[in-house]
């Protein structure tokens, strides 16, 4: 058991790092907010901190993290399909 909570809890801190990472790159103006490094950030983090909330099954931050990540990848995916793919995107 106790191997399965120390397992959750990194991932949790590793999800929740990445969140908190994109969220002061941005409120710093060092990324884009409609960027793929801003928007990638959240979706993993909010994969890895629901996943991890799942594990100890805390459920309020399963569905909290989970919609983020949702909504995360709904904007990755509207990013990706809405224009032409270009290398200069890549560089925001």
């Amino acid at each position: 058991m106790i191997m399965h909570e120390s397992y959750a809890t990194y991932l949790g801190f590793l999800g929740v790092t990445l969140l908190l990472l994109a969220f002061f790159l941005n409120l710093f103006k060092l990324l884009d907010s409609e960027g793929y490094p801003n928007i990638t950030l959240n979706l993993i983090g909010g994969l890895l901190a629901c996943y991890s909330s799942y594990l100890i099954r805390f459920m309020p931050f399963v569905m909290l993290e989970g919609t983020w990540a949702l909504v995360a990848a709904i904007a990755l995916a509207s990013r990706l399909f809405s224009r032409p793919f270009l290398h200069s995107e890549l560089t925001r």
